[in-house]
């Protein structure tokens, strides 16, 4: 049962006196096999909380948990995906799919059926032995994408995963994304920009402040989701045409925009 708390967390960086707080007092939960996403303005303090979650960061007030664990350091029940592929660039597919399984010890015949089944899921049959040179940016991401399912964590930790990307591949891996979910969920935290991605994929979006980051509001996509039978649509423009999904889309914007105004007086 993987659930992430946000118990009265704050981060602070730089000396006192010079320094400045990134967030502060967020409480959170997020349940287990959710899917949420994180917006806010620019320096809010979206990807301190996912870095937080990761072990990369240490809270400077409050604690955060991964069910009833305290989050110190990394750890093999939580995997992050960056913005950015990181894949070695002399390792084929396989290679760099299998390289976490490798430093875990485990048997040969386990890796390579764990490595097919990853590869399978996001549908990269057939590249095991191509180089990341060889792949568009589409397929380096699905790449990273397998590195992190292979090791089967129990959170998946997305920072902007997408955005590197051209637009067309962008929606495509969105798609991809949502099917990946539904086949094969695990608790998500998703942080973006991009207010139509939180909106189709994520079961709840989180809204924050500006700078120090806290919670705005917290808005549940996936009641909106189910009664208008979202995932009855095969295409992302499609869902994005409903009235629905524009209701929330605008509504997010706005709420953003108001951010915005309030850090420009």
């Amino acid at each position: 049962m993987a659930v992430i708390h946000f118990d009265g967390v704050g981060k602070s960086f730089g000396r006192s006196g010079r320094g400045f707080v990134a967030i502060d007092r967020v409480d959170l939960t997020v349940a287990d096999k959710e899917f949420v996403a994180i917006v806010g303005p620019s320096g809010c303090g979206k990807t301190t909380c996912l870095r937080m979650v990761a072990g990369f960061e240490k809270p400077s007030t409050g604690e955060v948990r991964v069910d009833s664990r305290k989050v110190t350091k990394p750890g093999p029940d939580r995997a992050v995906v960056f913005q950015q592929f990181a894949l070695f660039p002399w390792k084929t597919v396989f290679d760099n799919v299998v390289l976490g399984l490798r430093n875990k010890g485990i048997s040969k015949a386990d890796r390579n059926k764990r490595v097919a089944d990853a590869l399978k899921l996001m549908g990269l049959q057939g590249y095991e032995t191509a180089f990341p040179h060889q792949l568009s940016g589409g397929m380096q991401q699905r790449v990273a994408i397998a590195r992190a399912y292979v090791l089967e964590p129990e959170v998946l930790l997305m920072d902007e995963p997408f955005g590197a990307l051209d637009a067309q591949t962008r929606t495509t891996m969105q798609e991809e994304l949502v099917r990946i979910a539904r086949l094969n969920p695990r608790t998500v935290l998703f942080v973006t920009h991009a207010v139509e991605e939180a909106v189709y994929l994520a079961d709840r979006v989180v809204v924050m402040t500006r700078r120090p980051g806290n919670i705005k509001e917290v808005i549940d996509i996936r009641s909106v989701r189910e009664s208008e039978k979202w995932d009855s649509h095969e295409r992302i423009e499609d869902v994005m045409d409903l009235e629905s999904f524009v209701h929330w889309r605008t509504h997010i914007w706005r709420s953003l925009r108001e951010e915005k105004n309030v850090s420009d007086k």
